[in-house]
Formats: C-alpha cells, structure tokens, sequence
C-alpha cells in the first residue's frame, strides 16, 4: 500500500505543480503588439487550381505566385471557398495542387473574405512524429520510458509556462533560468530514479554544474565584451523588451543554463549511479576511493559528452559556418565576430559545467554514500 502512495505521490505532485504553472501562466498579461486587422490563421485544402501544371513549373527564383481556391476546414469560416494567392517562395507558400493541405491566414472585410497561402499543413505529420517517439521510448524503456515521457512534457511545460513568462514579467533571466533548472532536475530525477542517495546526488551535481556553466558565461561575457543585445533578431526582442518588463541583456546568459541542462544531467546521472553502485557491491569502501573512483567513471564521459554539445552549437550554426567558409572572412575577422563569439560562448562554458559536474558529483556521492545512519 505503501508502496503505492509513494509512486502515484510524485505522479500527484507533478500534476499540481503543473496546474501552479499553467495558473501563472494564464494570469501573465502580454501587451499585444500586433495591429488588431482580423487576420486569422485556419487549416484549408486546394479544391481549385486552373493553371496547376504550368504554376507547379514555376521555380522559387521566378517569384510567381499561384491563384487558387481554398475550402476551409477550420475556424468560423469552416466549410466556406475563398480565393487565396500563395507565393512561391523558400519560407512562406506552397506548391499547391488540388488536395493539397495547407496553413490559410484570412481576414474579413465589409463581409468579404480575403486570403493568402501561409505554408503547409504540417499538423498530422507532426502529432505523428510525436506520437512515434514517446510511444517508442515507451515500448522500449519500459515504466522508465514511460516516465521519460513525463519528464519530457515536464521539461517543455517549465520553459513554455513558467521560464519565459517570469523573464516577460521582470523577473531576472538568470534567477528565472536557475529557478526553472532546480524544478526540472528534481522532478526528472524523481521520476526516473525516485528520492534515493542516488538521485540526490545526481540533483545537487546537475544544479551545481549548471549554474557554473552560467556563471562562466558571465564572466566572459563581461571580459570579453558579449551581451545579450549582441544576437540576431535584436531589434524585434528590443520592441517586445519596450512592451514588458524583459531584461534582454541577460537572456543570453540564462539560456545557456537550459541548454546545457540536458548533457550535465546525463553526466551526473550516469556517475551518481555508477558511485551507487560500487558501494552497494563494496560497502567498505572509504569516501576518497569513492571520489577517486567518480573521477575516473567521469574521464571516460567527458570527451563524448564535450563532444555532444560542442557538435550541437556547431550543427546550429552551420549556416554561419558555411557563410564564413565560402567568403574566406581573415581569422580576426572571424574570431572578433560577435555570432562567433557568442557560439564560443556557449559550447565552451557548458562544456567546462560538464566537466566540473564529475568532480562535484563524485564529491556529494562521496559524502552521501560514507555518511552513518540508515540506507
């Protein structure tokens, strides 16, 4: 019975923390910053295109447009045709044909109705893709599988409806990123491993090493001149910062903590329950053979787990990278950029949060592990 209070316990606590944070999130008050001109975005199919074969010909280059009539499937306007023009371009269009689905944004007028193709439906094929990840990490993993998924959710749910929201409202970016680290490492862990030495371990290792990848971050954001006013999309984020109360320099700094969340909890994990391990199998073993022994189990981690988020940044920047291999940009040139820098930036400080995660892991189990009393 016991048992089974304790495993639907933390199931109860995910759920009323996840109701918390979907109350603060409704209660947040966002300025709209969009002219209110009844533009609306509805799911539709191609019914009519006249000139299908000729228009389909047409290349992205050519900038030709395509005339066609939609049958809405979705909105107030469910069942309704409507003329619609869609643009043949690389991010907004569509190559439309009869049957086509696709993403309408319509606005009314004196009763009438205009329309304009905004992109494809990609809706079904990415609930698909979706449901074919969890249900495979289910299969597979098992109850484990299972609670992967819900930390998965978890994890989504803390950026989307508590992490953003607390920066929009004032709330300092790196308090709001520290905040939302603990509640997503205590949770998974909980999840995964339940309360016991080595989850605590892995817990205090993954918040430790996180907020020192930020704080190196910091550090070398303040020497070397980098803020958050140095990214892309800058004047679109000063708009939204003069609409709130959003602190846009320090964003940089606390995304770099959720980012290099994922690989520090993996470390610490994977070395609280090796450390875990050897004791159970050797419970004569002495604090400093355990510490020894968790530096050793983490040099093994560290150059394939540097190597994860190094490669990762590197992946989300290879159209810069290309861009600066195809025009030859000088090495000055290229190491005094700010894009360049700031990706330095954050595959380098992770990376050391990852391998400072082994010694303060190791550290806490050490300590965990050797002290009396019971199990």
């Amino acid at each position: 019975m016991r048992k089974i209070i304790d495993t639907f316990g933390k199931y109860l606590v995910v759920a009323l923390i996840m109701i918390a944070m979907f109350l603060f999130y409704t209660s947040v008050e966002r300025k709209p910053l969009l002219a209110k001109d009844n533009t609306k975005f509805v799911k539709a199919v191609v019914i009519q295109n006249d000139n299908e074969d000729l228009q389909a010909a047409a290349d992205l280059e050519s900038g030709d447009s395509q005339e066609v009539v939609l049958r809405i499937k979705s909105g107030s306007h469910k069942g309704e045709e409507v003329k619609a023009y869609s643009l043949n371009g690389y991010l907004y269009g569509a190559n439309c044909k009869v049957g086509t689905r696709v993403i309408a944004n319509i606005s009314e007028y004196n009763g009438n109705l205009s329309a304009n193709v905004y992109n494809y439906d990609r809706e079904p094929e990415i609930i698909a893709l979706l449901a074919a990840f969890f249900g495979l990490m289910w299969l597979v993993g098992g109850k484990k599988g299972f609670n992967s998924v819900l930390a998965l959710i978890f994890t989504f749910a803390v950026v989307v409806m508590m992490y953003i929201p607390m920066m929009y409202i004032g709330v300092s970016p790196f308090i709001a990123a520290t905040l939302s680290v603990v509640i997503i490492t205590l949770i998974t862990f909980i999840l995964l491993a339940d309360f016991q030495k080595k989850s605590i371990g892995a817990m205090l290792g993954t918040i430790a090493g996180v907020v020192v990848s930020g704080l190196i971050a910091l550090v070398f954001g303040h020497f070397g001149h980098v803020t958050g006013y140095n990214v892309d999309d800058i004047e679109n984020l000063i708009y939204v910062g003069q609409n709130s109360k959003l602190d846009i320099g320090g964003m940089l700094f606390s995304g770099i903590l959720i980012a290099s969340l994922g690989a520090v909890m993996d470390v610490a994990m994977s070395v609280s329950s090796s450390l875990h391990e050897i004791k159970e199998n050797r419970p004569d073993i002495s604090a400093k053979e355990i510490f020894r022994s968790g530096i050793n189990i983490g040099r093994d981690m560290i150059g394939t787990m540097s190597n994860t988020l190094i490669l990762a940044y590197a992946g989300g920047s290879l159209g810069l990278v290309m861009i600066i291999y195809a025009y030859s940009y000088q090495m000055h040139q290229i190491l005094n950029m700010y894009s360049v820098a700031i990706e330095i930036m954050r595959g380098i400080s992770g990376t050391m949060g990852i391998i400072l995660t082994v010694p303060i892991t190791s550290l806490i189990m050490s300590v965990l592990l050797t002290q009396k009393g019971k199990k």
